[in-house]
C-alpha cells in the first residue's frame, strides 16, 4: 500500500487518537485536538471559498499563535502552499518576497498594519489582505472579513490527503542570505513528512511531550516542531515573543518538557535574575541551534535549568534538522567537562540523514578532529530547490549532495564540529582562523555575556580577527585581560588583535548575530573581503 506522504496525516492522527486532549495552548485560548482539527478544516473550506487554486501561495505575517499553527495544516488541506513571512525583515524585503512568490492571499497580525500599508503599492494587484483578528476602524484596503470571521462562516471541509501528490509543494520559506535578494526554499509534502519522522526517531517525543514554541514558526516550522509534536499528539504551547520571565512562567504553569533556543536566547535566559523563583523541574531537555553554541553555555543551561542540553544543526534547505549533539551510549561515562564539550558540538546525523566533511576535491577529510572541510549532506528533508531560480537551485546540489557552506571537522565517533561559515573563515597571513573557536573561548570568561569575532583589514596580514564583546550586567574587564585569557586557551596566532566593547550586538529574525552588519563598518570602501 502506498499512501501519500503528507503532514496532514499527523493532524488526522492527533484528532483520531487524542481528540479529547488539550493539544494547543495560545495565551488564554486552549483547544482540544478535536477543536483544533475542526478549525484547520474550516480554514481549508474558507480558502477554497476564496477561490484558492491548488499550488497557490498563502502568506502569513504573524507572531507565533494558534492561527499560524492552523495554517500549517489548513492551507495544505486546501491544496495551497504556506508562505510564513519573517516579521523582522525590512518592508522592502517583505514586499519582494510576497511579489516574488506571487502570493494570492495575505493574513496579517494587526501589529503589522503600518508595515503592510507602507508597501501596499508594491504588492501584487491581485492579492487579498485579511486581518487575523477583527479590529475596529481597520483600513479600507483590507478585506472586510477577518480570519476568525472566515472560519466562523465556513463549514469544516473533510480532510482528504489521498488526493494529494506527496511531491507537490507544501511550504515556501525565504532565506535572508548574506547577499542579494531572499531565496524561496521549496519543501514538498514528502519532504516535511519524512523530516518529521527522521527527527522523531532521534528525539523520542511522546503524547506526554509539552513543547514551548520559542522559535518563530516562520523559521522552517520552528525547527520542525509544528509537525513532530503533532505527529505524537504532544501539547503545543505558543509563545508570541521571546521573554525570559514569560518562558519561566509557562514552564511552571504548563509543565513544559522541552523547547529550542538560539544561543542569544539561551544566554538571556540563564542570566535572567528571577530564574530561581520558578519551578522548572518539568523540563527534560533543551536544544540550542541556529548558531554555534559553546560548552560553557551548555553547562550553564544544565546547571541553571536542571535539564539536559544539546546543540542542534540544520538549514532552511534541509527542513531544517540535520544533526543533534546527543551523547552516544559509549560516551555516557566521560567526565562532565567532556560531556559539555560534546553536547556543544554540531553533533551526529539524525536518522535518515547522511553527513560528510569533504575537501575541495569532494574527498572525505580524516576523522581526526583537526582537518577542516565543508559539510555536505543528503536526506529526505533536503529541499526541492529555490523558487523560480532553476540555476541557483542546482548550485548547492552536487552529485546528489547538498553543499552547506559550513566548514567543519569530524572525529572517530562521527561527531561534527563547525568551525566557521566558508565565507567567514579568517585568513590571516595565510593561516585559516576559526571565528567560532575564538568565540567559544571568549564565552568561558566570567564577564562575557555574548561576543562576535570578525575579520578586519590589516596592512601586514591582510586581515586579522577582532573581538566585539558585550559584558554581563555590572561586570568589568579590560581588553588586556581578555586577550591574556585567550592566550591561555588558543594558539597565539588566533588571538584577536583587538577587542571592542559594545552595549549590544545586532541580531536577525531568529536571534542570530548579524556578523555581516558588524563587518561593514571596517570594510567600507574596500573590495578585498566581500561577504
Amino acid at each position: 500500500m502506498n499512501l501519500p506522504l503528507t503532514p496532514l496525516r499527523f493532524l488526522e492522527r492527533a484528532r483520531t487518537l487524542f481528540g479529547k486532549k488539550e493539544g494547543v495552548i495560545c495565551g488564554s485560548e486552549r483547544f482540544t485536538y478535536a477543536a483544533f482539527f475542526e478549525r484547520c478544516c474550516r480554514l481549508a473550506s474558507a480558502l477554497r471559498g476564496l477561490g484558492l487554486q491548488p499550488g497557490e501561495r498563502v502568506a502569513f505575517l504573524s507572531y507565533n499563535c494558534h492561527r499560524l499553527l492552523e495554517a500549517y495544516y489548513g492551507v495544505l488541506q486546501a491544496h495551497g502552499v504556506l508562505l510564513p513571512l519573517n516579521i523582522r525583515l525590512s518592508p522592502p524585503e517583505i514586499a519582494f518576497i510576497v511579489r516574488n512568490a506571487g502570493a494570492r492571499l495575505l493574513f496579517l497580525d494587526r501589529d503589522f498594519l503600518p508595515l503592510v500599508e507602507a508597501i501596499q503599492k508594491q504588492l501584487p494587484e491581485t492579492i487579498r489582505l485579511f486581518l487575523l483578528e477583527h479590529a475596529e476602524g481597520a483600513p479600507s484596503w483590507l478585506e472586510p472579513r477577518s480570519y476568525d470571521r472566515l472560519l466562523a462562516e465556513s463549514s469544516p471541509a473533510p480532510i482528504d490527503f489521498m488526493g494529494l501528490k506527496d511531491d507537490s509543494l507544501a511550504e515556501l520559506f525565504y532565506t535572508s542570505g548574506t547577499s542579494g535578494d531572499p531565496k524561496g526554499v521549496m519543501l514538498s509534502h514528502r519532504t516535511v513528512y519524512l523530516h518529521a519522522l527522521n527527527v522523531l526517531a532521534t528525539q523520542h517525543l511522546t503524547d506526554s511531550t509539552v513543547h514551548l514554541h520559542t522559535i518563530p514558526l516562520f523559521h522552517a516550522n520552528g525547527w520542525g516542531a509544528a509537525h513532530t509534536v503533532m505527529a505524537v499528539g504532544g501539547t503545543h504551547v505558543l509563545l508570541k515573543k521571546f521573554d525570559p520571565e514569560r518562558i519561566c512562567q509557562l514552564i511552571e504553569r504548563e509543565r513544559i518538557t522541552y523547547f529550542c533556543m538560539v544561543p542569544t536566547m539561551a544566554t538571556a535566559l540563564v542570566h535572567f535574575p528571577g530564574l530561581a523563583r520558578y519551578n522548572l523541574r518539568s523540563l527534560e531537555w533543551v536544544m540550542v541551534g541556529g548558531a554555534a553554541s559553546s560548552p560553557e553555555l551548555i553547562r550553564q543551561i544544565e546547571e541553571k535549568l536542571g535539564c539536559r542540553a544539546y546543540a542542534g544543526y540544520g538549514l532552511t534547505e534541509t527542513s531544517p534538522v540535520l544533526t543533534i549533539a546527543y551523547l552516544a551510549d559509549s560516551l555516557q561515562n566521560i567526565p562532565a567537562e567532556e560531556k559539555w564539550r560534546r553536547q556543544a558540538m554540531t553533533g551526529r546525523p539524525v536518522v535518515g540523514v547522511e553527513v560528510r566533511v569533504v575537501d575541495e576535491r569532494g574527498a572525505d577529510v580524516p576523522r581526526d578532529g583537526q582537518t577542516i572541510g565543508e559539510i555536505i549532506a543528503r536526506s529526505d528533508g533536503v529541499m526541492e530547490g529555490y523558487w523560480l531560480q532553476a540555476e541557483e537551485a542546482r548550485a548547492p546540489l552536487r552529485d546528489g549532495w547538498l553543499s552547506t557552506g559550513d566548514m567543519a571537522v569530524w572525529d572517530e565517533e562521527g561527531y561534527v564540529l563547525i568551525v566557521d561559515r566558508k565565507k567567514e573563515i579568517i585568513i590571516s597571513g595565510g593561516e585559516n582562523i576559526s571565528s567560532l573557536e575564538i568565540e567559544r573561548a571568549l564565552c568561558a570568561h566570567p564577564s562575557v555575556y555574548e561576543c562576535a569575532v570578525i575579520a578586519v583589514p590589516n596592512d601586514t596580514w591582510g586581515e586579522v580577527p577582532k573581538a566585539l564583546v558585550v559584558l554581563k550586567e555590572n561586570a568589568q574587564t579590560t581588553e588586556e585581560e581578555l586577550l591574556a585569557f585567550l592566550k591561555e586557551r588558543i594558539a597565539k596566532f588566533k588571538v584577536p588583535k583587538s577587542v571592542e566593547f559594545l552595549p549590544s550586538l545586532p541580531k536577525g529574525g531568529t536571534g542570530k548575530i548579524l556578523k555581516k552588519e558588524l563587518r561593514e563598518k571596517y570594510w567600507a570602501g574596500l573590495t578585498k573581503r566581500v561577504h
